[in-house]
């Protein structure tokens, strides 16, 4: 039995000839470790010099830049990825889009209106984060909740004519939860939020923020819950930008992570070039449920939710919901 699996185990061999058996390395006959691994290193070098050199004689021969694999590029296509809404295909999806919640938004039947609140007993850097988005988020006001439920300050917050209500928890000092409410009927969005730098942890200077209502930037909400998230981020700003501000705020969406980021952008003089200063503060939300309708945490109904370890949801990682 024994002579039977050494027979099954063969050497390889490379295109020099040479035999190499399992767990064999190159620099393996090297006893010397301090000489075995500057041959390494410079076999490193060569080969991070051949690659160089191959890549200048691309771009001599005009030959198209290789795309490299990363899990955004190998993502896995969702059936409800919506490409184009003009297309004729797409017919249903705009028609949902023009009679939903938020319709009446991007018809500019308003002007939007939001409410900014929080957990109870806020901290310092809640609070300012809290601010700060004020100064970011056109006609909207920071008030403290006094103990308030949610369901209160949804129907003091319509009585008022608001449009939109944030609420924003903290776990150890800092925000880790955005709750984004629009008013009056819903839909309800519930996000994770990570990697928050006010704008002093940015930069020294940031009394320069201006007043004008900046330019609302959604990138790559491609699937249909996507576009309803995507919506409900845009619906909190004003949907008339004062350009001359020269102010931009952007929701980027990346293997289901979305990262804000505040810029002030300028042009040289011949205006070919714009450079972008990022004023913030910075964060980014991660999408854990979306309910129909105003807050309700006992009796609503989900239209997504996320439940569970990754393992028991994800069934791939290349596959992405947004």
């Amino acid at each position: 039995m024994e002579t039977e699996i050494i027979e099954d185990i063969k050497p390889s061999h490379n295109n020099s000839d040479s035999v190499l058996f399992p767990k064999e390395t190159k620099y393996f006959n090297i006893k010397n470790k301090q000489v075995r691994s500057q041959q390494f290193q410079k076999a490193k070098r060569e080969l991070k010099k051949e690659k160089k050199e191959a890549k200048k004689a691309r771009d001599r021969e005009g030959l198209p830049k290789k795309i490299p694999h990363t899990i955004e590029t190998l993502r896995e296509k969702d059936v409800t990825t919506v490409t184009d809404l003009s297309l004729d295909e797409n017919e249903l999806i705009r028609e949902d889009l023009e009679h939903d919640e938020l319709s009446d938004y991007y018809k500019q039947s308003y002007e939007p209106k939001v409410l900014i609140t929080y957990s109870d007993n806020p901290l310092r850097k809640t609070r300012i984060f809290g601010r700060e988005l004020t100064r970011i988020i056109p006609n909207s006001v920071s008030l403290y909740r006094n103990r308030s439920g949610v369901k209160k300050i949804v129907k003091s917050a319509i009585k008022k004519d608001f449009t939109d209500i944030l609420v924003i928890n903290e776990n150890r000092k800092e925000p880790d939860g955005l709750l984004v409410i629009h008013l009056p009927n819903g839909p309800t969005a519930y996000f994770k939020v990570s990697n928050v730098k006010i704008t002093t942890e940015l930069r020294k200077n940031h009394k320069d923020i201006t007043a004008h209502r900046p330019e609302v930037i959604l990138n790559n909400f491609s699937t249909r819950l996507g576009l309803t998230i995507g919506r409900m981020l845009g619906a909190l700003f004003h949907y008339d930008p004062e350009f001359v501000g020269q102010r931009a705020v952007s929701f980027h969406n990346q293997r289901d992570y979305i990262f804000f980021r505040h810029y002030r952008y300028g042009f040289n003089d011949d205006g070919t070039k714009a450079k972008l200063k990022e004023l913030g503060p910075r964060f980014t939300l991660k999408l854990r449920s979306l309910q129909k309708g105003t807050f309700d945490s006992k009796y609503g109904q989900y239209e997504w939710i996320i439940e569970g370890r990754r393992h028991s949801v994800e069934t791939s990682r290349r596959k992405f919901n947004l």
